[in-house]
């Protein structure tokens, strides 16, 4: 059943930026039923940047609406579901430019939000950002070209099936005594290789020295989307994200 708390909206960029993580320090940042997801020895973490527009009511026919940037760091988990392992992400935090993540998210809207600044250059397809939040700061300068590399992933198809099957991003609720669900899906599904010029996480710097390397950066450009409450509730001990 369709409620306020499905919204559409426009993408207009979403740069999926992928570190590797010693499997040890990631499974330390997860709360009790989750584990990390390992690919070649690693865990996989990274930050996901998202410029959204026209942000909605799923049942508005409207194509009017909000506008905002967004980032949230996270990790590839798996759990066990009803019928066997299940597959997604555990979000640490999000934050938004906008005011209606921030007040009406985990509520109204699907997760909850801290507030942050964001600045975004964008230049054909170049894009320099910076966030600034309490406690925490990003900044990141990605290029789509042709060339990409990976350790973790043998092509971009593999790299885009793998970041297909994290739609189901869990979170901690506004109290942090539990953690919720929320799915993102599109009807279409296209990611572009890019190079990083330049990246800095506090997020990723407060891990131990060497627990978190740089591995890749997708680029996601021009897709109609739709971000739903997945309707899943759990008990648990949500610890607290690194550098907090």
């Amino acid at each position: 059943m369709t409620t306020i708390r499905d919204v559409r909206a426009q993408l207009r960029r979403r740069l999926l930026i992928s570190y590797r993580v010693d499997p040890e320090v990631a499974a330390s940042l997860l709360p009790a039923g989750f584990r990390p997801r390992i690919i070649d020895g690693s865990a996989v973490a990274g930050v996901c940047v998202l410029g959204l527009e026209s942000v909605r009511p799923s049942w508005s026919n409207s194509r009017r609406g909000l506008r905002s940037e967004n980032a949230a760091h996270r990790i590839a988990v798996e759990w066990d579901g009803p019928d066997g392992v299940e597959q997604g992400v555990f979000i640490f935090e999000r934050h938004s430019s906008a005011w209606h993540p921030v007040l009406f998210g985990g509520r109204l809207f699907p997760g909850v939000h801290r507030r942050a600044r964001f600045r975004i250059e964008e230049s054909g397809d170049r894009y320099a950002l910076t966030m600034e939040a309490a406690g925490r700061s990003l900044t990141a300068d990605v290029e789509v070209v042709g060339e990409w590399s990976s350790t973790l992933f043998a092509s971009i198809d593999e790299a885009s099936d793998f970041y297909r099957s994290g739609r189901v991003g869990w979170s901690p609720t506004r109290d942090r005594r539990r953690v919720e669900s929320v799915a993102l899906a599109s009807d279409t599904w296209k990611v572009e290789g890019a190079r990083l010029h330049h990246l800095r996480s506090s997020f990723f710097e407060a891990l131990p020295a060497g627990a978190a390397v740089f591995d890749s950066v997708v680029v996601m450009r021009d897709l109609p989307l739709t971000l739903s409450d997945a309707g899943d509730r759990r008990d648990a001990a949500v610890l607290s994200p690194a550098g907090t």
